[in-house]
């Protein structure tokens, strides 16, 4: 964004020579690119590249959820290969039952055989011979179908864990090129971004005047120790829209002499219809309560300046400025800051007997939505504000600030530099889209 880059670095030699602001030109600019050794790929190139990643790792993804629905299957006891396991086990079981029946008759047959009589016939011990001839028959028929059977389980239950071992393992190889992919993605996704964020700081911001800040309310004086109402609209008087616009504000004030600097004396805080809650404006001086405007719209920004009661007399201003951010990358913001002066009266002693602070004139709510009854030293604004604005053009010459007795002392000695310096620093900023707090 070498606009901002122009402008921060004329504000750094504005701070000690106000008078180099007249001469800010292209000489600012970033220097040329040294040549490349070696092509870079293209912001097209990498987009595709990213949305390669993206579909491996989606399919990676898709894998590793099939891969655990298929452990889930094997470790089922309705799986098909447990269920053959158990059946052949079972099967087994039987065959083992049977085999000691047939071996317990085998035992029986020939106790009969044993047992009969001196006195026995040639018939019955024929008789008690056969059956000890079947029954070893019966046996040996038996212990072969158990052996068969006692295979076949020992068979069904291998295939059953090693179909639960390949479902482990395939899940587990899986859940790496899950993993690779994931990688692959990040790396790809990074260095698009990378890639986007190049492209957008070597893109030129544009100028841009349409886009206007207005702040009403700021009356021609505020007493210390009071809270001063004030309202800022910002405008898109183009005819296109703006994706996202910021608004900043700053304010800077000084004693009578205009040497020694009170800002930390004051306080500045925004608040919006949508974001109610009243935020303070920190060192960014960033306004974050807009967004996008369209072509013609513009955004109502609620204000309010605190000026602690320790502060002295002095002369103060406030600067207010906008810019915008496109999801293309293109940008830009009004090249002028608006600046309205205001003098700082000092907070009057409370009378004696008057601890709450109710002595009218004195304290209250200064500016647009008054509580209070004014403030000496100041007329007081009107409902559109009284003070005067003068437009600081940070892209060419010094603007005046007037000669009015209300007129901050600002330009006295370096004042007038590092009023502007500290205003046209904050826009200065490169700010990168999604940065806001």
């Amino acid at each position: 964004m070498k606009i901002r880059r122009i402008l921060a670095t004329a504000v750094a030699v504005a701070v000690t020579t106000p008078a180099a602001l007249l001469s800010v030109t292209p000489a600012f600019a970033d220097a040329a690119p040294t040549a490349q050794t070696q092509a870079k790929p293209t912001l097209e190139e990498l987009e595709k590249a990213a949305a390669e990643a993206q579909t491996a790792y989606d399919k990676a993804l898709a894998a590793k959820t099939a891969a655990y629905q298929v452990v889930e299957d094997a470790m089922s006891d309705t799986a098909p290969l447990t269920v053959a396991a158990e059946a052949a086990r079972k099967a087994a079981d039987e065959a083992g039952v049977a085999k000691t029946a047939a071996d317990q008759a085998v035992t029986d047959a020939k106790a009969a055989l044993d047992a009969l009589p001196e006195t026995a016939t040639e018939e019955e011990r024929t008789a008690a011979e056969a059956a000890v001839t079947g029954a070893e028959a019966t046996a040996a028929t038996a212990a072969d179908a158990k052996t068969a059977a006692d295979t076949k389980a020992e068979e069904a239950a291998d295939d059953a864990d090693d179909a639960r071992v390949a479902a482990l393992r395939a899940y587990s190889l899986a859940e790496k090129d899950l993993t690779d992919a994931l990688d692959a993605k990040t790396a790809a996704d990074d260095a698009l971004a990378e890639a986007r964020e190049e492209a957008n700081e070597n893109q030129d911001c544009v100028a841009e005047p349409g886009l206007t800040t207005v702040l009403t309310g700021v009356p021609d004086s505020i007493t210390a120790g009071t809270i001063t109402a004030l309202s800022l609209r910002v405008s898109n008087g183009t005819d296109k829209a703006m994706d996202d616009v910021a608004a900043y504000a700053f304010t800077h004030a000084t004693d009578t002499s205009g040497l020694k600097e009170t800002d930390r004396l004051l306080r500045l805080q925004w608040s919006t219809a949508s974001s109610p809650k009243w935020h303070t404006i920190g060192g960014d001086h960033l306004i974050n309560g807009i967004g996008p405007l369209k072509a013609g719209a513009h955004a109502d920004i609620k204000l309010r300046l605190t000026i602690d009661a320790s502060a002295p007399a002095g002369n103060g201003a406030a600067f207010v400025s906008a810019d915008y951010t496109n999801e293309n990358g293109s940008c830009g913001g009004n090249p002028d800051i608006a600046m309205y002066d205001f003098g700082v009266a000092k907070a009057a002693k409370p009378k004696p007997g008057k601890t709450d602070g109710t002595d009218p004139g004195k304290t209250g709510t200064t500016g647009t939505g008054t509580t209070g009854t004014g403030t000496p030293g100041g007329s007081g604004p009107s409902a559109q504000g009284t003070a005067s604005s003068n437009p600081v053009t940070t892209g060419g010459s010094l603007a005046s600030t007037g000669s009015s007795s209300t007129t901050p002392q600002l330009a006295l000695a370096s004042g007038a530099a590092v009023a502007l310096g500290a205003a046209a620093m904050f826009t200065a900023r490169r700010r990168r889209t999604g940065s806001r707090v």
